[in-house]
């Protein structure tokens, strides 16, 4: 079992919208085969407590318009770790220290990644020119 087209959409989605706030290393899983209650991860980093909770804000007004809305919603108030629970997907926004603190990737390392758009890396640089 692989997570399905829905839960891959909101991931995407939420990743674009994290991106556009600034979030940082980004990842995501498929946790489908682990997990019975849900089917994939979003992990991102913030700088500092304010840019977490802007991450968050702009993620749930996005996948508002995907008329989405989460099941739960905890953390917002430290602006430390914010999860978000969508039910397919559960999203994880941290503070870089809790990030690197807790490492949540190295709980899911054995999970499938769930690739993410490559927006969300920034601007591809051009190629150097070739020798002739």
């Amino acid at each position: 079992m692989t997570a399905t087209d829905h839960a891959v959409r909101l991931v995407q989605a939420a990743a674009l919208a994290a991106a556009d706030k600034l979030a940082t290393d980004q990842l995501a899983f498929d946790v489908s085969e682990q997990l019975a209650i849900t089917d994939a991860f979003l992990l991102a980093s913030g700088a500092n407590d304010r840019q977490v909770r802007a991450i968050v804000e702009e993620i749930e007004d996005k996948l508002r318009e995907l008329e989405a809305k989460p099941i739960r919603r905890e953390g917002h108030r430290d602006g430390r770790w914010v999860l978000l629970d969508y039910g397919d997907v559960v999203i994880h926004v941290q503070h870089s220290e809790e990030r690197e603190f807790y490492a949540l990737e190295r709980l899911w390392r054995d999970c499938p990644t769930i690739e993410l758009p490559a927006e969300i890396h920034g601007p591809v640089p051009p190629a150097p020119p070739v020798a002739e």
